[in-house]
């Protein structure tokens, strides 16, 4: 795995708060990768790393958005509306300035991958990338099983790459028309088998980039 360079930092306002972009600007990219964090975690996540090391072979720019409630310090994720508006608002000032002209693909871990399902109309997304997915919570204690977020997927009306652990608590989504489920080893940090969920976002996005007008 080629671990990607220093990146660009940008803060970016929202009507949220602060959010900060890492930006890995690649020569002459026909598409970005932007991705979210997890709930508690950051963008320095193994998974998202291989990820972004995939997208800069495949030349993609990659910028690693970080959400205003963690820039702010917090660990409590935001509701999911707020991280929908923070999301969308650093997405279009991206897509207006640093990664102007570039067909979007966005993406992330676990929540960030929900949030980009979220949006994907929205933000004009040509693909989207989902890391270990949290298709279904666990069912707590004495009590009934959760229901699944399948519906978040079903909003996605573009190519979906979901890689999932195949030990992950929170299952593995359905592949569906236009969804492609890649099980690697491990559970939902992936950090089982980076190498294969480098391989698999890797090859999607080549495929993703060679239909681009």
């Amino acid at each position: 795995m080629i671990l990607p360079a220093t990146p660009t930092v940008l803060e970016i306002d929202t009507p949220h708060g602060l959010a900060r972009a890492h930006l890995h600007h690649v020569d002459d990219a026909r598409a970005a990768l932007v991705l979210g964090h997890g709930a508690g975690g950051g963008v320095a996540a193994k998974d998202l790393v291989a990820a972004t090391a995939a997208a800069i072979v495949e030349g993609v720019s990659v910028a690693l958005v970080e959400q205003p409630y963690r820039v702010a310090g917090r660990r409590s994720p935001a509701p999911a509306r707020q991280l929908d508006v923070a999301w969308t608002a650093v997405v279009d000032s991206l897509l207006g300035g640093e990664l102007g002209g570039l067909a979007l693909v966005a993406g992330g871990r676990s929540s960030g991958a929900r949030v980009a399902c979220r949006t994907a109309a929205d933000t004009g997304a040509v693909g989207v990338l989902c890391l270990a997915f949290p298709f279904q919570p666990p069912r707590r204690a004495g009590g009934a099983a959760p229901e699944n977020r399948k519906a978040e997927l079903d909003l996605v009306t573009v190519p979906t790459l979901i890689v999932q652990g195949e030990s992950d608590p929170f299952g593995v989504p359905p592949a569906r028309r236009r969804r492609k489920i890649v099980t690697v080893h491990g559970d939902h940090s992936l950090r089982g088998d980076l190498d294969a969920v480098g391989t698999a976002v890797g090859s999607w996005l080549g495929r993703i980039i060679s239909r681009l007008p």
